[in-house]
């Protein structure tokens, strides 16, 4: 458990694993598959956890279930790993709810600017100002464009200045961005790279360390890269990546959380389901991703072990 803003600042590094929400045929959250999926990544030595963002599939969820995810994930981890809570809405009222609960579990409160029409610049700023101080121990920024908004690097730097901001997750990884952040802010605060998709660029321009997404359903062999990156090892990290090029194709094509849940699924553990208005891979996808999947665990170097007939 994170107890002060200097704790949950130093802790916004290394390798976080994105956390998918596993949902039963019914709908409902499978909290004994969270209790599992967090456990195998805490036991393989990851360096935190994310609940609740945008591949957690938040948007689908009452603002009750998400309450009730933050109390349950703080309950499992049980302060072995600091953990990053997304309490991002579009009703600024609601943000506000999580941000005060996510911070009196001890979870770093994890918030987007606010995604309505016509939002100005310094509105999102007001925003930030009025949610960092609901939480004792700070908030981190996620810059996610995939809402329609997208906070630029000047803004960025205006929204580090507010007390009680301790980092971001940035979303936005052109170069221009990842450059400007660099040389402007890895110094003011903690920038998480958001994607396991493309991480070099941001990692060897200093960012601090990555969000992954697909560390739920590769957990093996996306911590030996970065683990690989982290020992200096960039040549045997970037050979790794290019194993699993096959699937960030499909990734890419057929949409992250239900692929990432769909592999999980194939490994014998329980992903589930997405909620609507997303769909579950059809049998053609299926087929390809498993035969992806084939391909990726003859490779030993990838340490990827199937399970037949895996599936919830």
């Amino acid at each position: 458990m994170v107890r002060s803003i200097e704790e949950a600042t130093s802790s916004l590094r290394g390798i976080f694993n994105i956390a998918v929400t596993p949902f039963g045929a019914d709908g409902a959250v499978e909290y004994s598959a969270l209790t599992e999926n967090i456990e195998r990544v805490l036991v393989m030595g990851y360096d935190g956890i994310l609940v609740g963002g945008q591949y957690g599939e938040f948007a689908t969820m009452a603002t009750d279930e998400r309450a009730e995810l933050f109390r349950r994930t703080m309950d499992i981890v049980g302060g072995r790993l600091p953990v990053l809570l997304g309490a991002t809405h579009s009703d600024a009222r609601v943000v506000a709810e999580l941000t005060q609960l996510a911070s009196s579990l001890g979870g770093i409160p994890m918030v987007t600017a606010p995604y309505v029409s016509e939002v100005t610049e310094p509105q999102v700023l007001a925003f930030f100002r009025e949610i960092a101080p609901l939480s004792k121990i700070g908030v981190t920024v996620y810059n996610m464009p995939e809402i329609g908004y997208t906070i630029r690097p000047h803004l960025l730097e205006q929204i580090a200045d507010i007390p009680g901001v301790i980092g971001v997750k940035q979303g936005d990884l052109a170069p221009a961005a990842v450059d400007r952040i660099a040389g402007r802010l890895l110094d003011r605060f903690r920038v998480m790279c958001s994607s396991d998709l493309s991480l070099f660029g941001p990692l060897m321009s200093g960012f601090h360390g990555v969000t992954c997404s697909n560390s739920s359903c590769l957990p093996e062999l996306i911590l030996k890269i970065y683990r690989s990156f982290e020992k200096g090892d960039v040549a045997a990290a970037m050979k790794l990546h290019r194993l699993w090029y096959p699937i960030r194709e499909l990734l890419r094509e057929t949409g992250q959380p239900q692929t990432i849940k769909a592999i999980m699924n194939l490994r014998g553990w329980f992903g589930g389901h997405v909620r609507a208005p997303l769909r579950d891979l059809n049998e053609e996808q299926l087929k390809r991703l498993s035969d992806e999947m084939a391909n990726l665990a003859r490779h030993p170097e990838a340490e990827i072990r199937l399970a037949a007939g895996g599936g919830p």
